[in-house]
């Protein structure tokens, strides 16, 4: 088959869908499908500026919620352009959407259309601060997720939670097809440990922690850094790596200041994906410390499975699908969210115990090569892209 996966936000870019789109087209093309990507990325960047960039920061300002909206339309339209320009050199049997407003600037290329949700819309912007909860806004973003599941001819979800939620607001029945890695590249690396910790820059003696989430308040990101003020009681050479940004980093530079933890706490900003990899070999311990927030829980997190994957002990909270990843004390510890107590139990548990820690390890990556390939999920997708297309 000839796919087109499309998305109203940047490709490629530090986080989750762009990983997965990533990840879905290695595991499509594995399989002999034709594979290609159009995003908002692939406009001209002058044009996202006046178009959607600019206005919706300045209505915005007016009304706290108008501003994404408008945003999200002005996205919409200049992927419908991008689409429909790539239809007419390129034959595509299927499209993929990627979100809601993909979902409609994909039907207008007359292309079938399956779309892949990965979370709730219109809850994560109001967790992310974008709406206000309750608003007009907020609503009339529900309303377009609903259209969007009733549009596309097939809904495939990342967990069973939002294949739940789809069902309970549209009344349409989706497909689950759990998050998923490369396992041929994520994959343990431990003899590379010391070499990757020499070129960047972390000393060989260090306990490291490492935080591979964007810096948002529902990824629970602040209380790594309290936990770590009860840590370094006990392993003073302990350092916290956050790979990520976002709005909480001056939260987390404000808590550390305030605790003189500088030297125990490094804030790289986003880093390339396959930069991670470096950091997934030379870490102790990952950690996914997300947090229930305004509706909002943690999918089936692609940074778990890629920690998992590559043989580093993990820590997460038990939200939302981490808790269908991470069975607690057999391949992984699952704290409470929020529970800096826990965190800090777990963690010093960890780091006191090289057995255990070499344990989890070995069995996540058992758990990952059998459960989330993403060879496996590619085989799943086809199924439903066939599904849709003998679709009346």
């Amino acid at each position: 088959m000839n796919i087109l996966l499309t998305t109203v936000f940047d490709y490629p870019h530090a986080g989750g869908l762009s990983t997965h789109v990533t990840t879905l087209k290695a595991g499509l093309e594995a399989r002999g499908h034709h594979v290609d990507v159009v995003s908002i990325s692939d406009a001209s960047p002058v044009k996202v500026k006046l178009m959607a960039q600019g206005p919706s920061f300045l209505i915005n300002k007016v009304t706290k919620g108008k501003g994404i909206i408008w945003s999200r339309n002005a996205r919409q339209k200049l992927l419908a352009e991008l689409i429909k320009e790539k239809v007419k050199t390129h034959s595509y049997d299927i499209i993929n959407a990627q979100d809601t407003y993909a979902t409609f600037a994909s039907l207008e290329s007359g292309v079938p259309v399956v779309s892949t949700v990965h979370g709730y819309m219109a809850f994560e912007a109001v967790s992310k601060g974008s709406v206000e909860e309750h608003s007009k806004e907020a609503q009339y973003l529900q309303q377009m997720e609903i259209k969007a599941f009733k549009t596309t001819r097939k809904v495939i979800t990342v967990d069973q939670r939002i294949k739940n939620y789809v069902a309970d607001q549209a009344g349409i029945t989706a497909t689950a097809i759990k998050n998923f890695i490369d396992i041929d590249s994520f994959k343990p690396d431990s003899s590379n440990k010391m070499t990757f910790r020499k070129k960047h820059h972390v000393s060989e003696n260090a306990k490291v922690i490492f935080i591979p989430r964007r810096l948002t308040k529902k990824n629970g990101v602040i209380y790594p850094a309290m936990a770590l003020k009860e840590v370094v009681k006990q392993f003073p050479d302990a350092l916290l790596i956050y790979a990520g940004s976002g709005e909480e980093m001056g939260t987390i530079k404000k808590f550390v200041a305030e605790n003189n933890l500088e030297k125990n706490v490094s804030l790289l900003g986003a880093i390339a994906h396959d930069t991670m990899k470096e950091y997934y070999a030379l870490t102790d311990i990952v950690l996914v410390p997300s947090v229930y927030s305004a509706g909002v829980e943690e999918a089936t997190s692609i940074s778990a499975l890629e920690a998992m994957g590559s043989g580093a002990p993990l820590v997460a909270s038990a939200v939302g699908g981490l808790k269908e990843i991470v069975d607690n004390n057999v391949d992984g510890f699952l704290t409470e969210e929020k529970n800096v107590e826990e965190l800090t139990d777990a963690i010093l548990q960890l780091f006191s115990n090289k057995d255990l820690s070499e344990t989890f390890a070995t069995k996540a990556r058992t758990k990952i090569e059998q459960e989330y390939s993403h060879l496996a999920a590619a085989e799943k997708y086809e199924a439903i892209y066939l599904e849709a297309l003998n679709q009346k």
